[in-house]
């Protein structure tokens, strides 16, 4: 007998006492784990197809072991602008092997019922004030201050003719509130390798203010003097 299910979100093909390498799961070392999304049961010349899954059937697996995959490069270049990247990358994974496969009759778990939201107290309403003196007169109003008009910030400039920015870390510094040329400016490197630490890769953005300084000032034939002495935004 064997089973098509799905587990983490990716579909295998298993059959009993069988091992899998699956992404991480969240189960412990030695814990047991079910599947429900079963598509497709295969005993002999008997197949039967879910529509999607099976409804009843289900694959029984116990965790082994929680391990990294085998390292993957992955490695960016952009001719004639020096932008060389290299990355490593190792994929998260969880060792199981399977027990069981259950045709028909077990049990879903049934889904945590989510808890009611608090009903909102009314506000309780006002009671009028008694006015002390109905002779007196009635002081004037005073009229209501018009809001500030909100500031609207300027267009933000094309970061990524910064020698070393790409789309990510560009699209990373707008969102940090440095989206024109004179705020990257006026940022320390220190800043500003704080702001793109998630983002992948190996980054060096020593000479990014003195670059973002000439194309705020409109000097683009030094900008590519400076540039071509770069790899990366680093000096070459």
């Amino acid at each position: 007998m064997y089973a098509i299910v799905e587990i983490a979100g990716q579909q295998f093909k298993v059959a009993k006492d069988q091992k899998v390498f699956v992404n991480r799961l969240a189960t412990e070392e030695g814990k047991k784990v079910e599947f429900d999304n079963v598509l497709l049961i295969g005993d002999g010349d008997k197949v039967t197809v879910g529509a999607p899954a099976i409804d009843g059937a289900q694959v029984e697996a116990k965790v082994l072991k929680h391990l990294k995959g085998d390292k993957v490069i992955v490695f960016k270049k952009k001719r004639r602008k020096g932008y060389r990247v290299k990355n490593g990358h190792r994929q998260y994974l969880s060792e199981i092997v399977i027990e069981s496969i259950v045709a028909s009759g077990a049990t879903k778990k049934a889904a945590p019922a989510k808890k009611a939201a608090p009903k909102k107290e009314e506000p309780k309403k006002a009671e009028p004030k008694v006015e002390a003196q109905a002779t007196a007169p009635k002081a004037k109003e005073a009229p209501a201050k018009k809001a500030a008009p909100k500031k609207t910030t300027g267009k933000a400039d094309d970061l990524k003719k910064i020698e070393g920015i790409g789309p990510k870390i560009a699209e990373t510094l707008t969102a940090a509130g440095i989206a024109t040329y004179a705020d990257l400016a006026k940022a320390k490197p220190a800043k500003i390798a704080e702001i793109i630490s998630d983002v992948r890769g190996s980054h060096v953005p020593d000479t990014w203010p003195q670059q973002a300084k000439l194309a705020a000032d409109g000097k683009w034939d030094e900008l590519k003097e400076l540039q071509d002495k770069l790899d990366g935004g680093v000096a070459k």
